[in-house]
């Protein structure tokens, strides 16, 4: 076990509450709501903060605490103590990895998206199997999952899903997921049962507000399409045009929103996820222009997926940009994510 001391060094405790401090200090100013987009990113934040603030001044009231405990030295107590302080090394260890997360969008809700790749049906059953897995993840995380978009496969599956994850850090953790997903196994689709490799995309993309996405959409550009949600039948079936399509027309990102009851607000969570995409596609832009540059540009291809899960001739999952891998791969299908998240966010050195 790490001193307690040591922990501190990653979270600039004085430096947030000052930030606190001043950002309830905007707050308060008349003219703060003047600017409605720049005031609500502010509200998030400062809710953020209150709630990191707030969890690591009870840790530091819990050091104090059980500082004074040991101080006693009444050896009856050692058996408690011990325990609290193994509940307490946790705590510590799951805020000091959350403080690590600095990025402009890690403290933000996500839009996970799975696409099954070329393969058919078990392509499209990999990706039904992906969708399972995160939405036990998100579960499991404490994080609230919503289904906005989805088609279902022929046979088995789906062939793409979209889906709002809400949560503090939703997004700075999910960003470990982003890339080509492969899986090895006996086709159940397969009458001869042999051996099949599948692969499905994962998206990551943080939901922005309009004030924090950094792109600019001209109504002009967006070409909207209303249609029917589809459904199971019976009561589930929409009478009326709720859902919507839109389709950016200078660089053809179609998105679909089905979710919601009234148009309205899917249009509003299709644009939501447009933006997304669009500040996405700028960031990848200058990433490969940067990369061009340095000499060191590969197109991203189907064949360059970021893990591989092997369920025959044995059972492993690994991650191919950190070697992090496990042999236990029904427990990794049924959510268990952390240790794939955590490697691969620290070995990009999150500050």
């Amino acid at each position: 076990m790490r001193p307690f001391s040591n922990y501190w060094s990653v979270f600039d405790f004085v430096g947030k509450q000052n930030q606190l401090s001043q950002l309830e200090k905007d707050v308060e100013h008349p003219d703060f709501w003047n600017d409605s987009t720049t005031a609500q990113k502010l509200m998030k934040d400062l809710s953020n903060l209150r709630d990191e603030v707030g969890a690591w001044t009870k840790i530091k009231q819990q050091i104090h605490d059980l500082t004074e405990l040991v101080k006693l030295g009444d050896d009856s107590l050692y058996s408690d103590l011990e325990s609290e302080i193994a509940g307490l090394e946790a705590a510590l260890e799951k805020r000091s990895f959350a403080a690590m997360f600095s990025g402009p969008f890690d403290h933000d809700d996500a839009i996970l998206a799975i696409h099954a790749g070329a393969g058919g049906t078990d392509s499209q059953d990999w990706a039904g199997m992906l969708e399972r897995m995160y939405l036990r993840w998100i579960e499991s995380a404490g994080f609230t999952a919503e289904i906005v978009d989805m088609t279902p496969g022929e046979e088995a599956g789906i062939k793409s899903v979209t889906i709002s994850v809400s949560g503090q850090n939703a997004f700075g953790y999910l960003r470990s997921e982003k890339g080509v997903h492969r899986l090895v196994r006996l086709s159940p689709f397969d009458a001869a049962h042999r051996r099949h490799t599948s692969f499905s995309l994962v998206e990551i993309l943080p939901q922005l507000s309009m004030g924090e996405a950094d792109v600019d959409i001209n109504p002009g550009d967006v070409k909207m399409d209303v249609f029917r949600s589809s459904g199971a039948g019976g009561q589930n079936v929409q009478k009326n045009a709720t859902a919507v399509r839109l389709t950016h027309l200078p660089t053809g990102i179609v998105v679909t929103c089905q979710n919601e009851r009234s148009q309205t607000q899917n249009r509003e969570f299709a644009m939501r996820i447009l933006r997304a995409r669009l500040t996405e596609l700028k960031r990848a832009e200058k990433e490969e222009e940067r990369a061009v540059l340095r000499g060191e540009y590969t197109k991203a291809e189907w064949g360059s997926q970021i893990r591989s899960y092997v369920l025959h001739p044995y059972q492993m999952v690994k991650d191919h940009r950190t070697d992090f891998q496990v042999g236990n791969a029904q427990a990794v299908l049924d959510g268990d994510l952390d240790a794939f998240m955590e490697d691969y966010l620290k070995s990009n050195e999150i500050k």
